[in-house]
């Protein structure tokens, strides 16, 4: 059931790619050689080291033994010692250099290869950040370069490991060659058989073992998130969930030991044939040795020669293709690690042979035409036939119930999502026209949910590196979000580091504090459009429309968008979008909509008590509008 599960995945997995060995080996000598040509250029050198590590020994004996058996006088046994002590030392020194460079090299390109992957994971589009199979994708990739030993630094190592293996190999073929071509044969096929059966069994491994656990690492990484962050732990303990939460990571784990449990007893079985296979070498190679001894075909010499020549030289075939079958298992990884990079590709400006800047754009009015949007997969759309136009200077509240579909219209309007069918248009001009970087520029948003970066303050605010950050408008911006008071109670004032999670007097903000923030973000970005996605969803209605209001006269004439499944915002805007099921139902000024009746003025006449300060009635603000 699992295999056939697992194969299904395989096939339908629109984002896995499978590049190949050699393409493989390719990007990964290509980022060497980018980020470290001195790890490339001492690959050569394991040629050199490996025939002396594997065969000096051997040699040794062998001219010892026959020095002895002809009598050899102590002045040539010295000389014999003097030059293996000589050939000892160069050894050594080589050694130290080869072994002493490349471990931290490894290190240092895996490091580089996952800050490009880091670069792609925060450029990639905003949709796939949502799309349980990418989440997958991404973190299969993950685990391409999690450690020293798997994926990318595994095939650097691996490759090294080849060339040590290829230099033993070529010069223990030359020396059994010179006893029987046909032992040479033999030690091949059965190295050959074993590979084969390691190689299917390592594939067999991860397609059926470990890749259906991509969504067990995403589900333990929650689990131990939960478990450990303690601002779960008024939850934890007000409602009882130890014993639940406990149960249901007990259950995880039983999930990942069944597979390990299978992935050992595969092994297991493996490890009896392999060890079939190196009985029979053995007793092949002795059987054929000693049979040469006896009928005098070789001397004793000769025979602890090609005893251990034999053994170095088998070993290092299964070892090549044992290396060989690891780079095969490491390619399939780095397979997973390529196909997230592919997939994340910045922008497709490139393609469309536009480039345009909307920096440069004095006024900015956008249209949505026609516009539809469906998440991959899914049979509904969260968006559809969507037509409306936001003028330059413009206040427009998009109202609706949740799910309704406003998030989803003010992610299109961001470029966070592309249209399914439809076009957006910034001032007649398609907006996948324009870089993606200038597009952004215009606006600043303040989503519902506030996240907390561990900088200091400052740089929450201004989202710069401290030397791009202008100190005073921090302030500036921190005061006219109402942020004083908390200011004044921080030790170093907008230098205090926010969060524990890199300094332990890092300080937190509360949720209405967090809000807070945002707004003062965006007031500090100073662009032209301004985006309110809930923010101030945790407050009471009223404090949301007083809160909305003076951030509107904060703003002045910016054109701004107000999103909120209530209607606190809507008294002050230009027009008024309703959506109701992914669809644009009604627009206008709030007078119109009221004068007309519909789900507008009933969801309004509904709310409108939770808005009204104390002597108010609808029809006083009726009349007022």
């Amino acid at each position: 059931m699992a295999k056939s599960k697992s194969k299904n995945e395989e096939v339908k997995n629109p984002y896995h790619k499978e590049f190949g060995i050699l393409s493989n080996i390719k990007y990964v000598l290509s980022a060497m050689w980018q980020h470290s040509r001195l790890l490339v250029l001492i690959m050569p050198l394991s040629l050199v080291i490996a025939p002396l590590e594997r065969y000096l020994g051997p040699f040794m004996s062998k001219f010892v033994i026959d020095l002895i058996s002809s009598h050899g006088q102590i002045r040539q046994l010295l000389f014999l010692a003097a030059a293996f002590a000589l050939i000892c030392l160069i050894l050594q020194l080589l050694q130290t250099f080869y072994y002493s460079k490349r471990w931290p090299l490894y290190i240092l390109v895996r490091m580089k290869v996952i800050l490009e992957k880091n670069h792609r994971l925060m450029t990639m589009a905003f949709q796939n950040t949502e799309d349980p199979d990418i989440l997958d994708c991404a973190q299969k990739a993950e685990r391409a370069i999690e450690n020293n030993t798997e994926g990318f630094e595994g095939m650097e190592r691996h490759i090294f490991d080849f060339f040590y293996q290829l230099g033993v190999f070529i010069a223990g073929i030359s020396i059994i060659l010179t006893l029987n071509p046909l032992l040479v044969a033999g030690m091949l096929v059965l190295a050959f058989i074993n590979f084969f059966v390691s190689n299917a069994t390592a594939k067999y491994n991860k397609v059926y073992h470990w890749d259906p656990l991509a969504p067990w690492w995403r589900k333990r990484w929650y689990m131990d998130h939960t478990i450990s962050d303690f601002s779960y732990a008024k939850d934890i303990r007000m409602y009882g969930l130890r014993k639940w939460l406990r149960q249901k990571f007990i259950d995880l784990q039983k999930e990942r030991m069944d597979t390990q449990k299978r992935s050992a007893r595969l092994w297991f079985w493996y490890g009896v044939f392999a060890s079939l296979v190196w009985f029979l070498f053995q007793f092949f190679v002795y059987a054929f040795l000693i049979y040469q001894v006896a009928h005098k075909q070789i001397t004793v010499a000769n025979f602890t020669l090609y005893v251990a020549s034999a053994t170095a030289f088998f070993g290092s075939i299964s070892d090549l293709l044992g290396v060989f079958k690891d780079m095969l298992q490491k390619s399939r990884q780095i397979d997973d690690l390529r196909s997230l990079m592919e997939l994340t590709e910045i922008d497709s400006e490139a393609e469309k042979g536009q480039n345009l800047d909307s920096s440069k754009i004095n006024s900015y009015e956008f249209t949505f035409e026609n516009v539809s949007f469906k998440y991959p997969r899914a049979e509904k759309y969260a968006l559809q036939g969507v037509n409306v136009t936001l003028k330059a200077g413009e206040r427009l509240a998009v109202v609706g119930l949740n799910g309704a579909g406003k998030s989803t219209f003010i992610k299109l309007l961001l470029r966070l999502y592309e249209p399914t069918e439809g076009r957006i248009l910034l001032n007649g001009v398609d907006v996948r026209n324009y870089t993606r970087k200038s597009y952004y520029h215009i606006f600043a948003p303040v989503f519902q949910d506030v996240n907390l970066f561990a900088f200091p303050f400052a740089q929450n605010v201004s989202m710069k590196s401290p030397d791009e950050t202008d100190r005073g408008l921090v302030e500036e911006c921190i005061r006219k979000a109402d942020l004083s008071e908390k200011l004044e109670a921080l030790p170093q004032g907008i230098d205090t580091e926010l969060l524990k999670i890199i300094h332990d007097d890092g300080v937190d903000f509360s949720g209405g504090q967090r809000q807070k923030l945002a707004l003062a973000r965006a007031l500090y970005k100073t662009a032209p459009v301004v985006i309110l996605d809930e923010p101030t969803a945790a407050l009471d209605a009223l404090a949301e429309s007083r809160m909305y209001q003076n951030f509107d006269k904060l703003i002045g004439g910016k054109t701004s968008v107000y999103i909120s499944h209530r209607l606190s915002s809507t008294r002050f805007c230009n027009n008024v979008a309703m959506f109701k099921d992914g669809r644009l139902i009604e627009y206008g000024t709030h007078e119109s909509l009221m004068q007309k009746g519909g789900e507008y003025a009933n969801m309004f006449q509904v709310q409108s008590q939770y808005y009204l300060e104390e002597g108010e009635n609808v029809q006083e603000v009726a009349s007022d509008e």
